[in-house]
């Protein structure tokens, strides 16, 4: 179901969710740039919870404005919720706060495979418990963090995460003001890592050139 760009706000997420509280053969639900808020991330995170035999395997709410209180009615949902496999919440200013919610839940969560969290406004913080939440994870597989402000000291973070998590394959951290520094403590860490293949790293801003990491 395809509802992109088509600015339906809280009240049509309200009445979405009335349709996924019932739905038992719904796979993918695309709902990017609709101002849904934090009221209507609420709305259809209770409906996918409330519905034992949902099938939805893809949720995208790039660009709705759901803020950090929207992250923790998603990530309660990803706590329990045992079909979604790709989220996107791109572009809603979850900040660090809505980065620590939804890695409490990706330690529980069993099924996510792709989380997208681009241009979140998510800091070190946000990085140190997204890193901790990998360590401990064994199902995700893509991780996108482009556009944030992870810093250097993130990249240790996700390092230090990288030599414990044995299950992600790609890793998108490019411009997110990532020093010469923060790039070798992930290059140390892809010597014992050896799943990930796909390590993007342009675009940073703190006197490093452009690079991607792929290992075969």
């Amino acid at each position: 179901m395809n509802f992109n760009f088509n600015q339906i706000g809280a009240l049509g997420a309200q009445h979405l969710s009335n349709v996924l509280r019932d739905s038992k053969t719904l796979h993918t639900l695309n709902l990017r740039s609709n101002q849904i808020g934090t009221s209507g991330a609420q709305y259809l995170a209770n409906a996918l919870r409330m519905n034992t035999d949902t099938k939805l395997t893809i949720l995208d709410l790039d660009c709705n404005e759901i803020g950090a209180e929207g992250a923790k009615y998603l990530a309660d949902l990803l706590s329990n919720n045992k079909t979604l496999t790709t989220i996107n919440i791109g572009n809603n200013q979850i900040g660090d706060l809505g980065a620590e919610y939804l890695s409490d839940a990706l330690q529980k969560n069993k099924t996510l495979t792709t989380l997208n969290l681009f241009k979140n406004q998510i800091g070190v913080s946000g990085a140190n418990h997204l890193a901790i939440a990998l360590e401990n994870n064994t199902t995700l597989k893509t991780l996108e963090l482009e556009g944030n402000q992870i810093e250097t000291l993130g990249a240790q973070h996700f390092a230090n995460a990288l030599r414990k998590n044995t299950t992600l394959e790609i890793l998108d951290i490019r411009s997110n003001g990532i020093c010469k520094d923060g790039v070798q403590y992930l290059a140390d860490a892809l010597q014992v890592h050896t799943k990930l293949t796909d390590l993007r790293l342009n675009r940073q801003t703190r006197g490093m050139d452009s690079t991607t990491y792929q290992q075969t």
